[in-house]
């Protein structure tokens, strides 16, 4: 018995050892897996110092990278600068450029597969490719000369990698390599840039939706405005919105913008100050890519969207200026009848015309090749037909300004040349789209702006609903004239600020838009810079990061005042008792941003979620500005009819506030007191391939973080159903002009792609706090790169 024992502790033992031993091997094995896969990733960071022979140039180009990892480049002529800027983008940023070019071209089935085949069908329709390469015939030789530069620094850069074979990971793990970079790749992105920021054409499509499926009441309770004029209405039965334009890809409705700027007798300089944060979705990389150019034509710094030559927003050494999206109505549906016995051909102006027929064969990775045409009217596409069965003999056409030739890039090689305000003015003429708000700041002492860009002026009505197309009854007259764009130079009051509102008084003679943003933003802006004196750089950079929420200041005295206080209970009571005692400010740390938000959330779900699907919800871009303008009427004592069939103001808002509480006290347990806004709200800057597990430890390691702010504050952080924030100041930039030498920015979440690379997210959690980097014209030190010829 006694050695049967020993035999069984002798065993124990050895199993003991074997399954340490075992772990132990194990744990190597994986450290060993671990430092491979990190070698195999880190072999394709790009070289940023010593010397690197390239070709093509004719002298030497130093590169510079700065602790942020913001690239200077000097070179002694502008072919040698524009080659160095493509090679460059191309280091930190070439499986964005190579993404983004297929995105708009269509083309991103034939290296992701099925998942992306309704979005190509989509670009294809809309034709972005196809009017890129309409407008590089329109360019002048000197502007086709730099796109060509800057293809040939972005393919000699991708030669190195086909003789090297370090890839960037994301063509490792799609399977793919590039193709050459052409010039029309670039100008591709730039329209792409216009469907961003582009028109309201989903707003058309909704209001004509309401009209087909509610009551005139009901549909116009939703309009911005109530049409002067009873608006053309097909049945429900010959053209049904819902299913012709279910899977449409719809811009961000937040896509806007905050900019100011501030004149010399309001700053502590006594020169003038300019900030301008442009708002677009979040993510890695960054949609900017930053960058300091210097030749002897020019020596200019600010951000330009990757695969771009050239630098869109920013300063040189005389002049700065920044853009927020003007949001004006530059697109029109038209509804087309068709032939029923040739559906090839449209009613127009009493006679059958033949439509133009594109075949856009659409390659799909593994699968066979899709057969795809694009039919294109008078007016533009058709594009009630991409995604499902439209009607037999009534489609909706798109007519968009950004699918006309047009010379943006012409407008940035100037504006990067600009000495003072009259110059930069002759530059924005050839800015055409998207329709942008310029702000303007020169070392001379000089602010402007001007809501720049090709707007329509129509022979009938004001774009708030789709028209007849066939009639020119209902067409473009031409664009509002140049020179009656609206424009402030060194107004009386000392400033000029702008975010997405309206920019003209009922006295302006020409239609810009129908949807504006909210007023938050704006109103808080100029409340600042009315108020006070003597400002400064660091005054600037608060305001940028401001918090206050005056929708809250606006509606939560509403709510209170609206609520049957017997109906309160429990947690109810204890989450009243906050809002009533909040400064309005979106901390996230506090505990009313999140009972708020949700609330405004859910009063929307309690008007509309029963009776518009979510599909349709997604067309209606002006919602919230919809909904605050019912709480408006309604506490005014002018119910409309989406509140009166909910009960009335009262039970409407308490319904959604019981809903509020309970999604609340789901997320965050049952103790109002410990609620945190931040805890919901988090930035998280996901990468295009963290989706697929667990590529998420790799591109998005960081994970998510905390952040203050909302859609309605300067400090704009709009976020998603799940609370992620996805949208917000994409780039924040600062100016003195009385030292132009040094800007100040904030790129989140950093400048490179690369998730091995230092500049990966090192500007992510500065994002949050608001920790600007500086920039230099001149003096730069950092990492430093020669490229030889």
């Amino acid at each position: 018995m006694e050695v049967i024992q020993k035999r069984q502790i002798t065993q124990k033992t050895n199993w003991k050892k074997i399954f340490l031993w075992s772990l132990a091997i194990l744990a190597i094995i994986i450290v060993i897996a671990a430092i491979s896969i990190y070698l195999y990733i880190s072999r394709s960071l790009p070289v940023t110092k010593g010397e690197i022979n390239i070709g093509s140039i004719s002298s030497a180009v130093e590169v510079t990278r700065d602790d942020s990892g913001v690239p200077h480049i000097l070179a002694k002529n502008e072919r040698d600068l524009y080659i160095a800027q493509g090679y460059i983008q191309a280091q930190d940023r070439l499986f964005q450029m190579d993404l983004s070019r297929r995105q708009a071209s269509g083309r991103l089935s034939e290296v992701i597969g099925e998942a992306t085949v309704d979005n190509d069908k989509y670009f294809r329709t809309l034709g972005l490719r196809r009017a890129a390469e309409a407008s590089y015939n329109q360019y002048s030789n000197e502007a086709k000369e730099i796109l060509g530069w800057f293809a040939e620094g972005v393919n000699i850069y991708m030669k190195e990698l086909e003789e090297n074979g370090k890839w960037p990971i994301g063509f490792k793990l799609l399977g793919y390599q590039p193709e050459e970079w052409m010039p029309i790749d670039s100008l591709t992105i730039g329209k792409y840039m216009a469907y961003d920021l582009g028109g309201h054409w989903e707003s058309q499509a909704f209001r004509y939706y309401l009209l087909q499926n509610f009551s005139e009441e009901k549909a116009y309770d939703l309009f911005p405005s109530y049409p002067a004029n009873a608006p053309y209405i097909i049945g429900a039965d010959k053209l049904d919105i819902e299913k012709s334009l279910a899977s449409a890809i719809i811009p961000p409705e937040f896509n806007g913008s905050n900019n100011w700027v501030v004149s010399g007798k309001k700053t502590a300089s006594g020169r003038p100050l300019l900030a301008d944060d442009p708002h677009l979705s979040l993510s890695t990389p960054s949609i900017w890519y930053q960058m300091h150019l210097q030749s002897p034509e020019m020596n200019v710094s600010g951000v330009i969207f990757a695969g771009i030559p050239g630098i869109i927003l920013g300063h040189n050494d005389q002049v700065a200026w920044g853009v927020t999206n003007t949001g004006p109505d530059v697109q029109d549906l038209y509804i087309e009848k068709r032939n029923p016995d040739n559906p090839k051909e449209f009613f127009y102006n009493d006679k059958w015309v033949e439509a133009t027929i594109v075949k856009e064969p659409i390659k799909v990775k593994d699968k066979e090749t899709i057969d795809y045409e694009v039919t294109i009217t008078h007016h533009g596409p058709v594009i009630s037909e991409f995604a499902e069965e439209s009607g037999k003999e009534e489609v909706l056409s798109l007519q968009w300004t950004a699918l006309e030739p047009s010379v943006e890039l012409e407008a940035i090689i100037e504006m990067n040349k600009a000495a003072n305000w009259e110059q930069f003015e002759k530059a924005l003429e050839l800015f055409h789209t998207p329709a942008q708000n310029f702000v303007f700041a020169s070392q001379d002492g000089t602010i402007a702006y001007k809501a720049n860009g090709k707007i329509p002026i129509r022979k009938q009505g004001q774009g708030i609903l789709p028209v007849p197309g066939w009639t020119d009854e209902y067409g473009w007259d031409g664009y509002i004239p140049y020179e009656e764009l609206p424009k402030t130079v060194n107004p009386e009051e000392g400033f000029i600020s702008t975010a997405n509102n309206k920019v003209s008084d009922e006295s302006y003679p020409y239609h810009i838009s129908n949807d504006w943003a909210q007023p938050y933003r704006q109103m808080r802006i100029q409340e600042f810079l009315k108020t006070n004196e003597k400002l400064t750089v660091k005054d600037m950079m608060a305001l940028q990061m401001d918090q206050k929420n005056l929708q809250a200041e606006e509606f939560v005295p509403i709510f209170i005042a609206n609520l049957d206080s017997s109906l309160i209970k429990g947690n109810e009571k204890a989450a009243l008792a906050i809002l009533k005692d909040w400064n309005y400010q979106d901390s996230k740390d506090g505990a009313a941003p999140l009972i708020f938000n949700l609330w405004m959330k859910k009063i929307s779900d309690v008007l509309f979620q029963d009776e518009i699907s979510t599909e349709m919800r997604g067309l209606f871009k002006g919602q919230k500005q919809a909904v605050d303008e019912l709480i408006r009427r309604a506490a005014q004592g002018n119910e409309g009819p989406w509140i009166k069939e909910k009960g009335g103001l009262s039970n409407v808002l308490h319904k959604s506030f019981q809903m509020a509480i309970k999604e609340a006290e789901k997320l965050q347990g049952s103790t109002p007191a410990k609620w945190k806004w931040g805890e919901y709200h988090r930035i998280y800057f996901p990468h295009s391939l963290s989706s697929v597990k667990p590529l998420n430890y790799l591109f998005n390691k960081e994970g998510s973080i905390p952040v203050g702010g909302s859609s309605v504050t300067v400090q704009a952080a709009a976020n998603k159903e799940d609370g992620t924030v996805n949208h917000g100041g994409s780039w924040r930039f600062v100016i003195d002009t009385a030292e132009m030498n040094v800007g100040y920015h904030l790129v989140g979440p950093g400048q490179s792609e690369h998730p091995l690379s230092q500049w990966y997210h090192s500007q992510m959690k500065a994002w949050i706090t608001g920790d600007y980097h500086q920039t230099y014209l001149t003096d730069v030190k950092g990492e430093k790169l020669t490229l030889n010829p």
